[in-house]
């Protein structure tokens, strides 16, 4: 097959190459001209994704995959087009902003062809991929969907840096606006991606037609909302414990072992390109959903709360020298999409703190980029607060944060017994008195 993979970032890119690697025709587009002439030499334009440089090493040099910024070089005469443009929603409206992926649908549309598969990848508010992007490809292009081309939702579910590993253990779902859109995306994916044995699942783990569009759109919405929620309440759990003296990680543990509950972990900050931004998708097709709301609002002001826990421990903070550790949403991941560092360094200036940043996969250049004071371990620092759970933390001692008084661990990373004499306080627990 000939296949147009429409964005070739950090998801776009690996399906790309997991195409090609099938043995199709793959030719990716992509806005930015830097990063397409990276692709088209065979090198990995972002570090930490497993297989991905090896396999671009090989791939381009063959002739399966090339890049462009010519949608009329990639889309016509295409026998399937994935779109995973990114979707934005507003900080402060919470609506979706989809400026970007209008731009490419139209872009689609005025090369399309007939007897084109076209699968929407990026994740949806319910309903979009009839009622916006069926009309604007069938205007734009003068084709008819159903008859003229086929148009699915089939969402990505996969995590950066172990995209190829996602791609064969879960199921592929999809949802089309027709029995035959849904044949030809069964087709098609079944000829793409290869699937792990699944003994666990009710049914063969690979592609699964879910009956509409509609159906397939709310099932990526409801596991992250799902998530969420189950955060923002592990959070709410969280600093009831505190107030009650109560370490709630024994507690999560011991109620996770009844095989009904699986409450997840506490945390400092929820981020990362899907787990903040989907229920707000979500929110936008059912404004009446109060749990999805209080959840997220629950999740979003836990920056704040790690700074009221700072404060409460350390005293006033004008003027204290406080070392964030982690930039990344999450560790071992170079990644700071609505990352927890963000609202807690403005948390901790608000309060006239001195702050500056630590993050092993970021350099200084990188972090100044950011409008912060990079942070190198044994320099002097009044306080701490670990916003991400890098693997390099977990051996932090008071040696590497010299002249710390104390220390708020967001991730329950860090081992207590290696800062005598520091007031030690963790997200869900009790507070550590200085010298325990």
């Amino acid at each position: 097959m000939k296949i147009a993979v429409v964005a070739l970032g950090k998801i776009g890119l690996p399906l790309a190459v997991q195409f090609a690697s099938k043995g199709h025709e793959v030719v990716g587009v992509d806005t930015n001209a830097d990063l397409v002439a990276t692709v088209n030499e065979g090198r990995e334009p972002f570090p930490g994704e497993a297989e991905l440089d090896d396999r671009l090493g090989e791939l381009v040099p063959s002739g399966r995959l090339r890049a462009t910024t010519d949608y009329a070089d990639a889309i016509p005469a295409a026998d399937a087009v994935v779109v995973v443009v990114p979707l934005f929603v507003h900080d402060d409206t919470w609506e979706p902003d989809f400026a970007w992926m209008d731009s490419a649908t139209r872009s689609i549309g005025e090369h399309l062809t007939p007897g084109t598969l076209v699968s929407y990848e990026t994740t949806l508010p319910v309903g979009t991929t009839r009622t916006r992007w069926k009309p604007m490809l069938e205007e734009i292009s003068g084709l008819t969907e159903g008859a003229d081309f086929h148009l699915v939702f089939s969402p990505e579910r996969v995590l950066t840096g172990r995209v190829f590993a996602d791609l064969r253990k879960y199921p592929k779902l999809v949802g089309a606006l027709s029995e035959e859109g849904a044949a030809k995306a069964t087709e098609f994916y079944e000829a793409v991606l290869d699937f792990d044995d699944r003994p666990d699942l009710a049914r063969p783990n690979g592609v699964w037609d879910l009956g509409s569009a509609e159906a397939s759109e709310l099932a990526k919405l409801a596991e992250t909302t799902y998530r969420d929620v189950n955060i923002g309440l592990a959070n709410q759990f969280a600093r009831f414990a505190e107030r009650s003296g109560i370490d709630i990680y024994q507690v999560i543990e011991a109620s996770n072992s009844q095989p009904y509950s699986h409450i997840h972990s506490p945390g400092v900050a929820v981020g990362g390109h899907c787990i903040p931004v989907y229920p707000r998708l979500y929110l936008w097709s059912d404004p009446q959903a109060t749990v999805v709301r209080a959840a997220r609002e629950a999740n979003m002001g836990m920056p704040e709360h790690a700074t009221i826990l700072l404060e409460g421990a350390h005293g006033d903070l004008a003027g204290a020298r406080v070392a964030v550790l982690g930039a990344s949403y999450r560790g071992g991941v170079k990644e700071t999409a609505f990352s927890g560092v963000f609202p807690l360094v403005a948390a901790l200036r608000d309060r006239g703190a001195e702050v500056l940043v630590h993050d092993p996969l970021f350099s200084d250049a990188e972090l100044a980029g950011f409008g912060w004071r990079p942070y190198h371990f044994g320099t002097e620092v009044d306080a701490a607060v670990v916003q991400a759970d890098h693997a390099d933390y977990r051996d932090l001692s008071s040696a590497d944060l010299p002249g710390v008084r104390t220390i708020v661990d967001g991730r329950r990373v860090t081992d207590p017994s290696r800062f005598p004499g520091v007031t030690h306080r963790v997200i869900g627990t009790a507070v550590v008195g200085a010298g325990s």
